[in-house]
């Protein structure tokens, strides 16, 4: 059974492998045209926009993994049922439940890898290439680092280290220097909102530093006239779904601790954190579509079924997701709602094979 375990194993992990660099390969493609549009702004060109796709690939490879896995399984397991391997393998009394069993083994190890390749890998090259492309698209951003973003303003140097929904912002530092380029005032902001085309600062400590020496006061909130929008800072902010689960859950409690809402941040961490559910799901559907309709059916049409099976999952998925949050529902519930209907879906499917 071990052999047949390692066979099943390697048919089903190279189609996943095929389909993933064809999958990558198509998105590739589209985000680079996608790019077309900012192509030419500041000093984003073409090897910058190819840079910041190409190490965008880990996240993209945990993104479409469920996708692949599902495609992978129905390719890999229709090749050996067009082949009769299957029914040579039943016939000699290997049950369904094994060649299911043996399937899902060789997703855990590929879940496993990807888990780790999204956790630890992806969220670093994500933030270097956001980093670079927000330099490279304005002039203003001097660096991004893990404790917020620098820019200039005039003869001021801003430090935001949190970037809060809702055009607001966390922890700002404002560094003004003098024609001489000597530090004159130091202000921390522990909050900020825009609103009529200024930014509001709230919790303020200000220090002016002059030959007499430091003094510090407190203001409860001041007005901010900057040349930095909130469009500037969407370039720069880094989307829920590119952040790891551990980083997801800090920013979370940030958000929580200030008052503000974190369904979007929670949602984003239950999908992330049930990635590999759906990828075993998305396999465990491709048994009853091997042995049941789709039995006899040609390579084409069952790249097809998956294909639209994949995409169903996603649209159904989404859509839930935002109905989530339209109506206010748990995060967890619009998350495993989706899971739920579609494992439902492969049991009594599977049941029903004869």
């Amino acid at each position: 059974m071990k052999i047949l375990n390692r066979y099943l194993g390697a048919a089903v992990a190279g189609s996943t492998l095929v389909v993933m660099l064809v999958l990558l390969a198509l998105f590739f493609f589209l985000d680079f045209v996608d790019e077309f549009g900012d192509i030419g702004k500041g000093n984003y060109g073409v090897p910058q926009a190819l840079q910041y796709i190409l190490f965008s690939q880990p996240r993209r490879i945990y993104e479409l993994f469920p996708l692949a896995a599902l495609l992978g399984s129905l390719i890999g397991l229709g090749w050996l049922a067009g082949n009769s391997e299957l029914v040579v393998m039943r016939a000699a009394g290997v049950s369904v439940a094994q060649i299911t069993l043996a399937v899902m083994r060789v997703g855990l190890g590929l879940v496993l890898v990807v888990v780790f390749l999204g956790e630890v890998i992806a969220p670093p090259a994500e933030l270097y290439a956001q980093s670079n492309r927000s330099i490279a698209l304005s002039d203003r951003i001097a660096l991004k680092t893990n404790y917020g973003f620098w820019t200039r303003d005039g003869l001021s140097f801003i430090n935001i280290r949190t970037i809060l929904p809702g055009e607001r912002l966390g922890d700002i530092y404002i560094y003004e220097f003098d024609a001489q380029h000597q530090l004159r005032v130091a202000t921390y902001a522990q909050k900020a909102y825009f609103e009529d085309d200024r930014w509001i600062l709230q919790n303020i400590t200000q220090s002016d530093i002059d030959p007499g020496g430091v003094h510090t006061r407190h203001i409860g909130r001041a007005a901010w006239e900057s040349l930095l929008s909130p469009d500037l800072i969407n370039v720069v902010a880094i989307k829920p779904e590119k952040l790891s689960t551990w980083e997801l859950r800090k920013y979370i409690n940030y958000l929580h601790d200030n008052g503000q809402s974190a369904q979007r941040y929670e949602l984003a961490f239950w999908i992330k954190l049930t990635t590999p559910l759906v990828t075993a799901v998305m396999i465990f559907l491709a048994i009853p579509f091997v042995f049941g309709p789709l039995r006899s059916a040609a390579m084409g049409q069952r790249i097809v079924v998956g294909s639209l099976v994949g995409i169903g999952f996603h649209l159904f998925n989404q859509t839930f997701n935002q109905m989530g949050l339209i109506y206010n529902l748990s995060p967890l519930l619009s998350v495993l709602t989706p899971l739920t209907v579609f494992f439902i879906t492969a049991l009594v499917l599977t049941w029903r094979i004869r």
